[in-house]
């Protein structure tokens, strides 16, 4: 039984039913009958309560069956369709629940999910836009359980769903890309982005495929951080469209749309990259198939900068097709930036647009590239920095970090990971273009790379070889062949910002190292394209001025980098091109020296020091410390800074431009007046002069500006103008009393009226703000002169103080005039520093002596004259420091004070009393001596034999200093001893008597003696001891000074005559000096005596010495001063056809065939001709023209024509016809090679008396005419020579016309150019008779190639052409005047008669008569500022220093006189 029951009940409990799952207890009808409809009220009481109903329950415990009729009556029309908002939201949420419980299936067809579908998507969904709706928790409810539930995957079962899935696509990014900004201010949750993010990206992943229109609008989001490109992209409906006046807003953070899709994007990667691959692949292929159409109709519009090269045989795409690629592109930047994942197929298409064969295609693709590497989106490039020159306080590296990292997140350049990595062969490809045929492909790729080194390839970092490489593509596009390219990539550096430019451009090297970035951009400034040389020297001057703070706080490495800046623009001023010129102008007063520096307005300065304060504070409190901003001070201290570093010919330059300021003043207010006399074209009588005078005026003032033509127009179109409110402005400009304040408020003024006026252009204005920089008063004004003092006493930081004593030395020299200000504070500073036997003077005090004397020597009534002041100048005259102090302290005394004759007794007295050599101060007293000598003449002739004793006798007479040294040692020495210094003042004073002799009967007395030591000093090469005891490192110095003060002798004419053509021979060999600070000084001097016009006309053969020179930089200078004076001299011949002096150059060729003829290393051998053709040849490169080359012909023959006159022999005569012969045979080869012509002149030049004598007998002259004396092989040497010649002169002016002295334009290293030939001379003891046979030599050797000027500065003697063999016995007599010489080879008017072999004279038809009268302008007494163991000196600063005329003698005196100056001379013959 137990049995049975247990089984009874085991069966019971199995035929029990399954218990009942809880169902919808909802049981209201929702539908309603056609004509019976629910009220609304009703209608929504049971939608909620259903809605509250079933959102209670859970998807698993419920009865699915239960919903079958709630379900069915849902999806009714009549509830999809309502009218009201509420009503179809309270459905769409009980519709959702239904989806959420009963899932996974649906308990509807496909149609109705359709419908159902359709009602969220158009209706609920999109009133999520508006936080504020009545219904807004209903609709975020649907949009949760569509997230959540992830009900929305029915979509994609759905039949023809592609337009729904487009809707929502669209209507979620609308209802995001308007989040910031609804209707009523509200904006959208966070959870709402996320919610539709999640809905969408259930979408992309579960559909199979997606519509292409989705795609569209996905991608149009990455495109909403740049409103200008949001027009017409696909997907984006016209309520979104960009107002034009909201062009100028910029995003601050990325939109909501722009990061959902992001999301989307990288949740999606594999879907979406293949979507994206699609979308990119029609579009392209699209364009790329339009690209190959043939335009027969529509006219086609290329862009600006495509050239002829760039017009492919088959038509691009349209301006229609270009604008889709460029959206299409500019995506690519963005989705690069924000999904990389989804390009992993458009990169490979990317690439191949590399190498298509349409330009535009290829050119879209680089640029592409380019911001793509660098994470650049599509948002641009981060705007450049701010590089102005002209803000204070001054930019620091610290601060530019700083600023960097606070860009905006939409232009911040980021690259999610290294694309070289990712695509190598595509990174590869892209860095293949440099070498593209297309300029405007280059162009665009050399913008790319600039951008990936300043964004460090979007902020993922470079390898070091990577950015090694990439700067020296930089490099290379620099000086690509195409000029265009050449300003994109000087352009691109001026995107760098001063901490880029530094520490990644400047790694490599800085603007002085060549083959850098910075190195060939400053090459660029010397580019023979303007508009390349314009952006160069722009940047490179922006970059210096921004970096002045940096420079000035002695940064090393910005110092290194950017240091020479100044010097490579200013450097340009010598390629003598106008257009340089007028930019430099602009450059220098825009970039390196704004005008506006530093800005008045300032709330917050902050020093040098690091200190800051506030300006507008401090002044109302009226508590400024001596640290308070001085704007002048400020200004001062960067011009100080900007001449400290520059080089010495920079340095020329930027004085000779103050110079230049001075003298285009004079012009400028001669124009003025002339304007006032013209009257705006309205004069009441001399209407014909008037205009005359103004056309002179103009005509030279335009000479010196690109386009004269032009230039003269403005000109003349101003004085129309008739403007006297600017003619004051420009006066005041040009005043040396203005400050600069009042300059520049002047230049403003006058810009703005030029500005309004009705009759003026901007090419007028741009053509008077050149010329008004270069005449205004900027840099020599009242207000810089007291921060130049400043900087000289202080001696303040940075060791700007030896730049300040060199300004104020060349202010005192050049513009005096703006010291009145000063006069008494200078007088009263040198009273205060004035030296004692116990004290000596402070070494700045020279500077502000030299500027007093000056000063005196114009306004001598502004100086003090009060004792105290007088016995201050005596101090300096005894005890001055350097001695120098004492020379200007004696000019002060004898300019300015009223006894001028007692004080220079007394200072003679004083002077030679108990003089002894080594005792405090003698130097000095030296000094005061030689100014005496030189200013107050007739008082120290009473103490002329002392003098001469202490100058003889004690100093030049002596050596002092044991010799340690070879005896014929010759050695350059930087620092100069006490001994050498005291001999260079004990010459002074002898050469100083000379110069202010004035008796013309005792003048041979006084002068032949003098000469002959100077004589002596030249020939012997700076011994004049017998005992031969000078020290080595003497004699340079000495020999120079002596050929430096021959010169000064010689530009008077009086003492010039005293020069014979021997010495004259010895002192031109001082050209050729074995030391190279020797050479240079001397022709420095020399050209400054020439350029001025103070020395006769046979001073120009000496610079063609400088044929053999080795120093490279100073044969250019030389040559490029020898065309400039040939130049000069041409252009004053044409103005003044009956000038005489236009012929100098050519006149000079016969004296440079008798000084080469007396060359000590001349000989009449094939090798010694061929070198000597050399000369011949440096002359015809800087000379000759097809116009004078006749002359020079006829010249050449002439002196086969002569005797020489110097030394009369059979020797020298035979020299002479050799160079006469080997000159003819080098000009006709000269002329072959240029395609010239001789002519045949129908007169005859005459040459110099002195030089040459006639020959008497005809018969001999005819048989010297036709012998040829050329030994053979000379034909064939110098016609090879000639056509290196000119191959190399060629080359050079390629290469000058195009960089200067880097490389070429195309980027291709410029072969190396070879060092020049270097004469190899032989010693004087080596010396043999000369013959004219020809003796066996070793073959010419060539010279390596050159290291360094300095390494020639102490070239052995053997090395150079040039040689210490110079003939005894020459007489130091008066020669007959060169000018009457120079005159006869113009006129070629001098008679010469023959003679036959009976004796009988032969007439020459060709002679005539001359004219030898003509006398030249007798030069005063002058005293220039001469520092003799200066090398480098200012040959543009050719200027007349002041002394006081000489003092009237009476006949009594005239007798003691003479025979002081006979004692003196005898006294010095015993040298």
């Amino acid at each position: 039984m137990p049995s049975r029951t247990t089984a009874s009940n085991e069966t019971a409990v199995m035929e029990e039913s399954p218990p009942m799952l809880p169902g919808l207890q909802f049981n209201e009808p929702l539908s309603w009958r056609a004509g019976k409809p629910i009220a609304v009220a009703e209608l929504l009481r049971r939608l909620q309560a259903l809605s509250k109903q079933m959102r209670a329950m859970e998807q698993d415990e419920n009865d699915r069956d239960s919903f079958t009729r709630v379900a069915k009556e849902l999806a009714s029309p009549n509830l999809l369709a309502h009218k009201d908002r509420g009503i179809r939201a309270w459905t769409a949420c009980c519709l959702v629940d239904i989806l959420r419980l009963c899932a996974p299936d649906a308990p509807y067809t496909g149609q109705q999910l359709k419908d159902i579908f359709n009602m969220l998507i158009t209706s609920i969904l999109p009133a999520l836009a508006d936080p504020s709706n009545a219904y807004n928790q209903q609709h975020l409810y649907v949009l949760t359980s569509l997230a959540q539930v992830k009900s929305i995957v029915l979509l994609t079962d759905i039949q023809d769903s592609e337009k729904l899935t487009t809707n929502l696509f669209a209507t979620f990014f609308d209802i995001l890309a308007g989040s910031n900004k609804s209707c009523t201010g509200d904006q959208l949750g966070k959870s709402v982005e996320f919610q539709m993010t999640a809905i969408l990206i259930i979408i992309v992943d579960e559909s199979a495929s997606l519509p292409p229109e989705v795609i569209d609008v996905v991608v149009a989001q990455f495109l909403r951080i740049d409103l200008h490109l949001m027009d017409g992209i696909s997907g984006k409906s016209k309520k979104n469209a960009v107002d034009e006046r909201q062009s100028t807003l910029v995003l601050k953070e990325l939109p909501p749309s722009y990061n959902m899709a992001k999301t989307i994007c990288n949740t999606c990667p594999e879907k979406m990259a293949r979507h994206v691959s699609q979308y990119f692949n029609d579009i392209i292929v699209d364009s790329s198939a339009a690209s190959g159409r043939k335009e027969s109709t529509k006219r086609r519009r290329f862009s600006e900068d495509m050239d002829n090269s760039d017009m492919e045989v088959t038509l691009g795409p349209t301006e229609e097709d270009l604008r889709e690629l460029r959206k299409v592109h500019q995506l690519l930047r963005e989705l690069w930036r924000a999904c990389p994942a989804v390009l992993q197929n458009v990169i490979p298409q990317l690439e191949t647009e590399l190498s298509a064969e349409n330009v535009h295609l290829r050119l879209l693709a680089t640029e592409a590239f380019g911001d793509i590497i660098s994470g650049i989106g599509a948002a641009g490039s981060p705007p450049p920095p701010i590089l102005n020159p002209a803000s204070y306080p001054y930019v620091t590296l610290s601060d530019i970090q700083e600023l960097t990292s606070t860009q905006n997140v939409l232009t911040k350049p980021s690259s999610p990971q290294p694309f070289s990595q990712a695509y190598p062969q595509a990174y590869n490809s892209f860095l293949s273009r440099n070498h593209d045929k297309s300029p405007a492909i280059r162009a665009a790729w050399t913008t790319g790379i600039s951008r990936i080194l300043t964004t460090s390839a979007g902020g993922v970092g470079l390898s070091q070889q990577e950015e090694e490489g990439l700067m020296k593509d930089l490099a290379r596009m620099l000086a690509d062949a195409d000029e265009k390219v050449r300003v994109a990539a000087v352009r691109a550096l001026g995107t760098f910002n001063l901490r880029d430019i530094v520490l990644k451009l400047g790694a490599i090297g800085g603007v002085d190292k060549a083959g850098s970035v910075l190195g060939v951009l400053s090459d660029r400034v010397r580019d023979r394209k303007h508009s390349v040389r314009m952006e160069a020297m722009t940047v490179l001057g922006r970059l210096w001025g921004v970096a002045v703070g940096e420079i000035l706080t002695s940064e090393e490495q910005v110092i290194a980098t950017l240091g020479s800046v100044p010097s490579k623009i200013l450097d340009t001023y010598f390629t003598n091109d106008l257009d340089i010129h007028a930019l430099l102008d602009h450059v220098v007063f825009e970039q390196l020296l704004p005008l506006n520096f530093p800005p008045g307005k300032s709330k917050a300065v902050k020093l040098t020091n690091g200190s800051a304060y506030k300006a507008k504070e401090s002044q109302s409190n009226g508590d400024m410390d001596t640290e308070d901003i001085d704007p002048d001070k400020i200004r001062t201290e960067r011009i100080l800074l900007l001449v400290k570093d520059l080089d010495e010919r920079a340095k020329k330059v930027f004085y000779a431009v103050q110079g230049r300021q001075l003298m285009l003043a004079r012009i400028v207010t001669a124009y003025l007046q002339r304007c006032e006399e013209y009257n705006g074209g309205v004069m009441d009588r001399d209407e014909k002069d008037i205009k005359a005078h103004m056309a002179k005026l103009i005509e030279n003032l335009a000479r010196g500006f690109p386009d004269s033509s032009k230039f003269s127009e403005h000109l003349w179109k101003f004085a129309k103008m008739h403007d006297r409110r600017a003619y004051q402005l420009i006066r005041f400009c040009m005043a040396p009393e203005s400050d600069y304040r009042t300059v520049v408020k002047a230049i403003k003024e006058f810009t703005k009226r030029i500005e309004q006026s009705t009759s003026a252009s901007q090419d007028m204005l741009s053509s008077l703000m050149t010329l008004l920089y270069r005449v205004s008063a900027l840099i020599y004004n009242r207000s810089h002169v007291p921060a130049i003092m400043e900087f000289s006493r202080i001696g303040e930081r940075h060791n700007l103080t030896g730049t300040a004593h060199e300004m104020l030395r060349d202010i005192s020299t050049r513009t005096p005039e703006v010291l009145k200000a000063q006069v008494q504070e200078i007088c009263k500073y040198l009273q205060d520093e004035a030296p004692s036997g116990k004290r000596s003077s402070d070494s700045g005090a020279v500077d502000n002596l030299k500027a007093c004397a000056s000063f005196a020597n114009r306004f001598e009534k502004e100086v003090p004259k009060d004792r105290k002041f007088v016995q201050a100048m005596i101090s300096f005259a005894l005890h001055g420091f350097p001695p120098e102090a004492a020379k200007h302290a004696v000019t002060v005394l004898m300019t300015a004070s009223d006894k001028k004759e007692f004080l220079a007794r007394e200072l003679v007295q004083k002077c030679i009393k108990g003089f002894e050599y080594g005792l405090e101060g003698f130097i000095s007293r030296l000094a005061a001596l030689s100014q005496l000598m030189l200013l107050a003449a007739e008082q120290t002739n009473h103490e002329s034999d002392a003098v001469s004793e202490i100058a003889i006798e004690k100093i030049l007479l002596q050596a002092r200093t044991s010799l340690n040294e070879p005896p014929d040692g010759y050695v350059w020495s930087n620092t100069v001893d006490e001994e050498c210094e005291a001999k260079c003042w004990a010459l002074k004073i002898l050469v100083n008597r000379v110069r202010s002799h004035e008796d013309p009967d005792t003048i041979t007395e006084v002068a032949d003696p003098v000469y002959g030591v100077l004589s002596k000093l030249i020939k012997q090469n700076g011994e004049i001891l017998p005992s031969k005891g000078t020290l080595p490192s003497h004699k340079p110095r000495l020999r120079l000074l002596a050929a430096r003060l021959c010169l000064k002798l010689c530009t008077k004419k009086t003492t010039d005559a005293f020069l014979s053509p021997k010495i004259f021979n010895q002192l031109a060999v001082v050209a050729q000096d074995p030391v190279l600070a020797v050479r240079s000084s001397f022709l420095q001097r020399l050209k400054k005596y020439v350029s001025s016009s103070k020395l006769p006309q046979r001073f120009y053969t000496i610079p063609f010495l400088f044929a053999f020179e080795p120093s490279q930089s100073l044969r250019s200078d030389t040559t490029t001063w020898i065309r400039s004076r040939a130049n000069f001299l041409y252009n004053l011949r044409s103005e003044q056809p009956k000038s005489k002096v236009g012929m100098v150059m050519e006149s000079v060729f016969a004296r440079l065939l008798s000084l080469l003829a007396h060359h000590p290393d001349y000989a009449s051998n094939t090798e010694d001709l061929v070198d000597f053709t050399r000369y011949i040849l440096f002359y015809l490169h800087a000379v000759a023209t097809e116009e004078n080359l006749s002359l020079i012909y006829h010249i050449a023959q002439r002196v086969k024509q002569s005797r020489d006159a110097i030394i009369p022999s059979s020797e020298m005569d035979d020299n002479l016809y050799h160079l006469s012969d080997l000159a003819q045979l080098t000009i006709r080869k000269f002329e072959e090679a240029h395609n010239w012509n001789i002519q045949i002149l129908p007169g005859k030049a005459t040459l110099p008396r002195s030089l040459f004598t006639e020959i008497k007998d005809h018969a001999e002259a005819l048989n010297i005419a036709e012998k040829n004396y050329l030994p053979e092989g000379v034909e064939e040497s110098v016609e090879a020579l000639v056509k290196s010649s000119m191959k190399a002169a060629r080359s050079q002016g390629k290469k000058r016309r195009s960089d200067g002295d880097q490389d070429g334009e195309n980027g291709r290293e410029s072969k190396k150019v070879k060092s020049l030939p270097i004469r190899k001379g032989s010693s004087s003891k080596e010396k043999k008779p000369r013959s004219t046979t020809t003796r066996t030599t070793k073959p010419l050797k060539k010279s390596k190639a050159r290291k360094s000027d300095e390494s020639e500065a102490a070239m052995p003697a053997g090395e150079r052409r040039r040689s210490g063999r110079v003939r005894s016995g020459e007489g130091a007599y008066k020669e007959r005047g060169d000018e009457e010489d120079d005159e006869e080879m113009v006129e070629g008017v001098a008679e010469w008669t023959y003679t036959n072999e009976e004796g009988e004279e032969v007439a020459d038809e060709q002679d005539g008569g001359g004219d030898d009268d003509d006398e030249e302008g007798e030069e005063g007494n002058e005293d220039e500022d001469e520092d003799e163991d200066e090398v480098g000196e200012n040959e543009e600063a050719a200027q007349e220093d002041v002394s006081p005329s000489p003092q009237p003698k009476s006949s009594s005196s005239k007798g003691k006189k003479t025979s002081r100056a006979r004692k003196g001379a005898r006294r010095t013959s015993r040298i």
